[in-house]
């Protein structure tokens, strides 16, 4: 068995986390449901420094309506054995045009579109309380 020399881990800057999140539109949010977490793959943009995210009705749009979230994205070189990671914790809410008629006419002009099918007519932000990131590189 090769063993190979262990990266470097950096710890990243919450500007350097907002600029790798900018640059990704795959993420998976984490909601508390009962007693285990589910996790789910979403398509997101980003607004100013809100994640906004389009879902239908179901457990997601539920679950996240209940507010405390995490959101999660990273980027990997497998063969480089190099990657980074950022952690997004904070409260998600439903963007609708009773509740902050602003906000929603802002965000339903991200190019924003579902991968999946169905009319995914609910936006959903979620408002950083705390972000996080990690580097491994081997430079």
């Amino acid at each position: 068995m090769e063993v190979r020399d262990a990266g470097r881990l950096e710890v990243l800057s919450p500007d350097e986390c907002r600029r790798l999140l900018a640059e990704q539109e795959i993420g998976r949010l984490a909601l508390p449901t009962g007693g285990t977490p589910e996790i789910f793959p979403v398509n997101y943009a980003v607004s100013d420094d809100d994640i906004v995210f389009r879902t239908d009705e179901g457990l997601k749009l539920t679950l996240a309506e209940r507010g405390r979230v995490a959101f999660e994205v990273d980027g990997i070189d497998t063969e480089a054995r190099e990657g980074w990671s950022v952690v997004i914790k904070g409260r998600a809410e439903e963007v609708t045009v009773h509740n902050k008629p602003a906000l929603r006419e802002r965000v339903s002009t991200l190019a924003l579109y579902p991968w999946a099918q169905g009319d995914r007519g609910h936006w959903v932000r979620i408002v950083p309380t705390q972000v996080s990131g990690r580097r491994i590189t081997h430079r």
